[in-house]
């Protein structure tokens, strides 16, 4: 992208929501929607700083079509809030899921170099996106781990987001068999993972739906080093039965935003 429509694009992040509402005018907003994409690309991605809330001046490389949200600093703000709370100097925090790394850079800045943040994704390019992410934000003690959080450790196939639907590939997830637009992916359980590396203090899982299935790879972990969790539960099934594993092992939890559960040893 060039430097003019870098520029451009960070301009379509800061006043991206007044615009919006503009295209819903008629002929105005297709108008709108034209010169748009003609001037920024709809793969465009531009570096910008996050504006507010506890990410405040952490750098992204952002789609100025569906950054804005990270970009305002509203970016699932209670899941941050709770980081916030929690994290402290020297802890060690895994972020199973991390797509572009919001919270992984977040974590780093509250452990500090004394501390160790974990980052897992999947998806190569969007590894490759939270490489730059933490180069950008000179946090040396972020690891990123190109594989997928499951119930075991050998080989799973993860079904990569279409761009269009997804910019940021932030809904793909670990899938039965081989179909479409999957790949084949590395899997690691926590407790697998855990057992050679330092084991978290704290963590946090988003993985659209196979929430279950990391926590049966988990329970070495949860019954002896017991992390402080935030998970999103994509069911109320999935829901069920983590509030019952997670209560099993001598936690309480109570809800964190609209999709989360925050889960601490008693």
């Amino acid at each position: 992208m060039s430097a003019s429509q870098d520029r451009l694009a960070q301009l379509l992040l800061r006043y991206g929501s007044p615009l919006a509402g503009l295209r819903r005018v008629p002929v105005l907003g297709r108008c709108v929607s034209w010169a748009g994409a003609k001037l920024v690309p709809r793969d465009s991605l531009a570096w910008v700083q996050v504006q507010s809330g506890p990410a405040r001046g952490l750098w992204l490389r952002l789609n100025p079509r569906t950054g804005t949200t990270y970009f305002e600093g509203r970016g699932e703000r209670e899941v941050q809030e709770a980081l916030q709370q929690h994290l402290r100097p020297g802890m060690t925090f895994y972020d199973v899921g991390a797509n572009i790394g919001l919270f992984s850079l977040l974590a780093a800045r509250l452990v500090g170099k004394e501390g160790q943040v974990v980052a897992f994704e999947a998806d190569p390019e969007i590894a490759a996106r939270l490489r730059e992410h933490v180069g950008r934000n000179a946090f040396g003690w972020i690891t990123v781990e190109e594989k997928a959080v499951w119930s075991g450790s050998s080989p799973v196939f993860f079904a990569r987001t279409d761009p269009a639907t997804s910019p940021d590939r932030g809904l793909g997830h670990v899938v039965a068999t081989s179909t479409g637009d999957t790949i084949q992916a590395s899997g690691v359980s926590l407790d697998d993972y855990a057992g050679t590396q330092p084991p978290p203090d704290f963590l946090k899982c988003d993985v659209e739906g196979a929430e279950v299935e990391v926590f049966r790879g988990s329970q070495r972990l949860l019954r002896e080093k017991r992390p402080g969790i935030i998970c999103e539960m994509h069911s109320e099934e999935n829901q069920r039965i983590l509030l019952e594993e997670f209560s099993r092992f001598g936690y309480t939890c109570k809800p964190c935003g609209t999709n989360h559960v925050l889960a601490l040893p008693k």
